[in-house]
């Protein structure tokens, strides 16, 4: 018997690959704020830099087709008083992007089809509940219009945009500084990390932290974690003695880890890109000249290295394009926007194919824009996996929707449809106290329209009397 000595794996030959000179976006002044966010954010329509601003912060969106060298007086996104830390776009609605700021506030922009004339300055909304400056933002995969984001402040606030309340807030699960959040593919949960080096899993909805695991990497820089396809959660660390490691943990025994790996000596904080679709994660090290990618399987290790894309310039920020952004036709599985100190690069990783067919194989059914629940859905406990699209004829994305913010009308006194927060929940199930508010609302409602039709009986009856009176 022939020993197989190399794992099969259709991954096993990506090829990363900068796009030519122009196709960059060149002059772009990227932010230097010492902060350990991509600040770069992609969609099939935009790009999104956080950029250097006076007296503010901003970012600068620029159309994806607008490559090549940009007009310094370019218009810029501006609304915050102090420097933009994190950007993300919707992904449900390619016009719209959420950014957070060192000014406690979140904000969350319309961004046009066309390029606008002056500077964008007033957000569709802006989200006041954070003490400390806001550092990391995250939407929810699958709920419209529902936001996370944490703060210095050590809290967690989920938003409803569309009313720009406040659903849940999380504020004492944490004892320090948070340095990630990422839900899970159906939202139902969040894996988060700290600077207290505990890795937690939180139910946000019931506000409690369901798995935790101290000293995931023993190092004290920041680590990282994103949950993988299989529910697993990926991560990224130091050890002791500051080397750079990777883990893979299950959250029902977090006792041992599934895989455990150390890299490098390098200091720069690894973010990781994970892709549910092919289940490779890329790790972007800011500060480093390369990307390392692997794969994650069932088999063992586990974890296993595919290969890694090097270039000459380190970088400061990485944005991932989703999935429905690629170009289907080149067997393009992802694509990276690495921003150096004056510009933002391409760079692309294919799998090479001799066919120009559609490779089924490389592009399952991928999450689509349409969201697959209402935030009060959601709120009341449940959950959906996000509505998928096939890639095989391309991805086109939808023209500009608007974003409506309907706040509600804070002298209305009848009780919400959800808790205002996790932690005060009453004991009844949320359906049953939401069914029991309808029926209540009915009831008033029928006795007011028995009330109307009353009035109306006499009002008639007085007509009928003065017209006999008449006659």
């Amino acid at each position: 018997m022939s020993r197989r000595v190399v794992r099969q794996s259709k991954f096993r030959h990506v090829f990363g690959q900068a796009a030519k000179a122009d196709q960059s976006y060149e002059d772009i002044r990227v932010s230097k704020v010492t902060w350990d966010s991509s600040f770069c954010a992609v969609n099939p329509k935009f790009l999104a830099i956080i950029v250097e601003a006076g007296g503010g912060g901003a970012f600068i969106v620029l159309p994806l087709a607008k490559t090549g060298r940009v007009d310094k007086n370019y218009p810029l996104v501006t609304g915050h008083t102090a420097p933009v830390l994190d950007i993300d776009w919707c992904p449900h609605n390619d016009n719209v992007i959420a950014s957070a700021s060192d000014d406690t506030t979140v904000m969350v922009w319309q961004i046009p089809d066309y390029t606008p004339m002056r500077n964008i300055t007033e957000p569709i909304i802006t989200l006041e509940g954070h003490s400390k400056r806001v550092g990391i933002l995250s939407w929810h995969p699958t709920a419209r219009n529902v936001l996370l984001s944490a703060g210095g402040d050590n809290v967690i606030i989920v938003w409803n945009v569309g009313t720009g309340e406040v659903l849940l807030s999380l504020d004492d699960l944490h004892p320090d500084v948070i340095h990630s959040v990422c839900w899970n593919s159906n939202g139902s949960l969040l894996a988060t990390t700290c600077k207290d080096k505990t890795l937690r899993i939180i139910d946000p909805r019931k506000g409690q932290v369901v798995a935790e695991r101290f000293a995931a990497h023993e190092g004290m820089r920041p680590m990282r974690a994103v949950f993988t396809r299989q529910g697993h959660i990926f991560t990224t660390g130091f050890t002791r003695m500051s080397q750079r490691e990777l883990g893979l943990w299950d959250p029902n025994n977090f006792e041992e880890p599934v895989a455990l790996q150390e890299m490098d000596t390098s200091n720069g904080v690894l973010l990781p890109f994970y892709d549910p679709d092919s289940s490779i994660v890329y790790l972007c090290g800011k500060g480093d000249s390369s990307i390392r990618y692997f794969e994650i399987t069932d088999e063992p290790p586990f974890v296993h290295y595919l290969n890694t894309f090097s270039s000459k310039e380190p970088q400061r920020g990485m944005g991932f394009m989703p999935k429905r952004g690629l170009d289907v036709s080149k067997c393009e599985i992802a694509r990276f926007y690495k921003l150096h100190e004056r510009k933002c690069e391409p760079i692309i990783m294919t799998v090479p194919r001799k066919s120009d067919l559609f490779q089924d194989d490389l592009y399952p059914d991928t999450p689509g824009p349409e969201p697959a629940l209402e935030a009060d859905e959601w709120l009341s406990g449940q959950d959906a996996e996000p509505v998928l699209i096939s890639l095989r004829d391309g991805y086109v994305p939808p023209k500009h929707r608007e974003l409506r913010v309907t706040k509600r009308n804070i002298l209305d006194v009848r009780p919400p449809a959800g808790p205002r927060r996790s932690q005060s929940a009453s004991d009844a199930p949320l359906s049953q106290r939401t069914l029991e508010t309808l029926l209540e609302e009915i009831k008033a409602l029928r006795e007011q329209v028995q009330a109307q039709e009353q009035r109306i009986t006499a009002l008639e009856n007085m007509l009928c009397e003065l017209v006999d009176g008449t006659d």
